[in-house]
């Protein structure tokens, strides 16, 4: 049940998901008789056709496929399940448990199923060739040459089969703990028992001492399990190097771009753009806000302070509804028209709960069901961007589920688009309807908060485990270095305008995509950047984008970024690409500066 407070209470009722679309409950015996039915599907898939891709038939290999993309899709359910049952109350043994237990099953089907992939990497070319000249296999043809994108730096069968056979319990078991110890972790402010969902959000009071006070609290509580969460990153880190010269990756952050379907050098002008850009976009506005404040300089706890004139106004649950789906429907009918089912259907847990996940994602499950969207929602303006953010993503995953199990995955570099472009199109919408001019200015401000939360603060992020990566090579890195290495970095991204101080070290600490997917970080600027130039084509030109944009949506992951923006006319290898996108932030500024 979740937790109803005086605060709670103002937002309206707020929805708790209904997961019936994937299992009634943890205690439902379709989730037992489905793993069974998976296992002796898995079992009869190996022994009909493990050694014989290469010598298959096109009519045989489309059997095969057709049957690996159905048991990946009925897997995909049952892992989604645990792991959504898991987020939802990450204290309750029980759920840890059930989790743990339902991926160890599910990772003991996988390895029956490793050989699909590995022998479709070891094809020749030719065999290949022939095999998309059978009429219905070209619709396959995308994931088999995706697929084929890793056969460089494939290892054996058996050491394939080891690797994802420990990975239950090496990265996963320390990605768990890493979990575990976040959503445990409680703040006290004033007397009151916060959970990390609180605690941060006090970092945005109107007042200063509250917020001095809370992130004083943070600092302590993250520097008691420092040495627990300094252990968990190193280990990871090592995990991956190691795997990483294995495989001959030449860079840390390579397999995260071949996973992306991006190439280095992309990703590289993406982060050298940005960075070039800090003096005109983080170091101007930083200075604004602190002169807005009545500061020299803004210490690191009023970053997202609100400013003067901004009366704190909570946003409830149901207005919130109604105008990101109004923003929506005014851009696409068929977006809000999607987008509407979510919360009809119970498809979002916006609840605040003791030992909920903090923060909050979509989840995009298989596309036989439908996603699930977690918030911690508490009615601020930026948290109405949160549901509109994601719920960006929640419509690109329902657009692109007639993909199917094996390609409805967008690749993370055109994965934030949706959710970006969902968040324009709000704020239009919000700015374009507020009249006051001091309103304006503070709807506008807080627009490129966010912006620079998207694109600085994340290439910040790309660059700091740059570094750690680079250094753990040469042996386990201490809390005091990492802490050396944080600072170095936020300090260079943020610019003069921010002091931070000695306890602002540990706050690399509790950010989960160092965890859960290295180097994930710089999708949000590219998706930023992309959303920014997509914007604008949007706006010189509405006849006709509505089409292209669904379009792109609904190719999911069929399609690499350069097929999916030509019809735009944008390259993401043109070096202009990311300026023009970065000048979008820019413009923001210079409005703030001379309004």
């Amino acid at each position: 049940m979740s937790v109803v407070t005086k605060k709670t209470a103002s937002l309206g009722e707020l929805p708790e998901w209904d997961l019936g679309a994937l299992f009634l409950g943890v205690s439902d015996p379709a989730v037992e008789e489905s793993l069974a039915d998976v296992l002796a599907d898995a079992q009869g898939l190996e022994k009909d056709f493990q050694g014989r891709i290469a010598r298959l038939e096109g009519r045989e290999m489309l059997s095969l496929i057709k049957s690996y993309e159905s048991l990946q899709d009925r897997l995909g359910r049952i892992s989604s399940f645990s792991q959504l049952i898991y987020a939802a109350d990450m204290r309750d043994e029980h759920n840890g448990q059930f989790y743990q237990n339902l991926q160890e099953k599910c990772t003991e089907i996988s390895s029956k199923l490793l050989f699909v992939s590995l022998e479709i990497n070891r094809l020749e070319d030719g065999k290949v060739k022939e095999f998309l000249a059978f009429p219905d296999l070209v619709l396959y043809g995308p994931w088999i040459k995706d697929c084929r994108a890793f056969a460089p730096y494939q290892l054996s069968d058996d050491a394939e089969s080891v690797l994802l056979d420990k990975s239950i319990t090496g990265r996963s078991s320390w990605v768990r703990l890493f979990d575990e110890t976040i959503a445990g972790l409680s703040f006290v402010h004033r007397g009151k028992l916060l959970n990390s969902s609180e605690a941060f959000d006090l970092l945005a009071s109107p007042d200063q001492t509250v917020r001095k006070e809370i992130a004083q609290e943070i600092s302590g509580v993250l520097s008691g399990q420092i040495r627990t969460l300094t252990l968990i990153t190193n280990t990871l880190i090592k995990d991956k190097e190691i795997e990483d010269k294995r495989r001959g990756f030449v860079a840390p952050i390579s397999s995260r771009n071949l996973e992306n379907l991006v190439e280095d050098d992309i990703v590289d002008s993406l982060i050298q753009a940005v960075e070039q850009s800090y003096p005109k976009l983080s170091h101007r506005y930083y200075k604004l806000k602190a002169k807005w404040l009545g500061k020299e300089k803004l210490d690191y706890w009023d970053r997202n302070a609100p400013l003067p004139d901004d009366d704190d106004s909570l946003t409830s649950w149901e207005e919130a509804r109604a105008l990101v789906l109004s923003a929506y429907n005014d851009f696409s009918p068929t977006m809000a028209r999607v987008g509407e089912q979510f919360f009809e259907k119970k498809w979002i847990d916006a609840c605040i709960r003791p030992g909920k996940t903090p923060g909050a994602f979509s989840h995009p499950t298989v596309p036989s069901a439908n996603p699930y969207i977690l918030l911690n929602y508490q009615g601020k303006v930026r948290d109405v961007m949160t549901p509109d953010h994601e719920l960006g993503h929640g419509v690109h995953q329902i657009l692109s589920a007639n993909q199917g199990a094996l390609m409805a995955d967008t690749p993370l570099t055109l994965a934030e688009t949706a959710s970006v472009f969902g968040e324009q199109l709000v704020f239009r919408a919000m700015l374009e309807r507020e009249r006051e001019p001091v309103r304006r200015k503070l709807m506008l401000a807080g627009k490129i908060e966010d912006m620079l939360n998207t694109v600085v603060r994340q290439i910040s992020f790309c660059q700091f485990e740059k570094k750690l990566h680079g250094l753990r090579q040469s042996g386990e890195l201490s809390s005091e270095v990492i802490g050396n290495v944080w600072m170095e970095i936020q300090a260079k991204s943020l610019g003069p305008g921010i002091q931070l101080h000695e306890d602002y070290k540990v706050y690399w600490s509790y950010i989960p995509h160092f965890v859960h997917t290295p180097f994930y970080v710089y999708a949000y600027a590219f998706g930023d950047c992309l959303v920014n130039s997509l914007y604008g084509i949007y706006q010189a030109e509405p006849d006709g984008f509505e089409d292209k944009y669904l379009d792109m949506l609904r190719a999911g992951g069929s399609r690499r970024h350069f097929e999916l923006l030509r019809p735009f006319g944008l390259n993401a290898a043109d070096p202009n690409f990311w300026y023009e996108g970065l000048r979008v932030i820019e413009g923001f500024v210079d409005e703030l500066e001379n309004g």
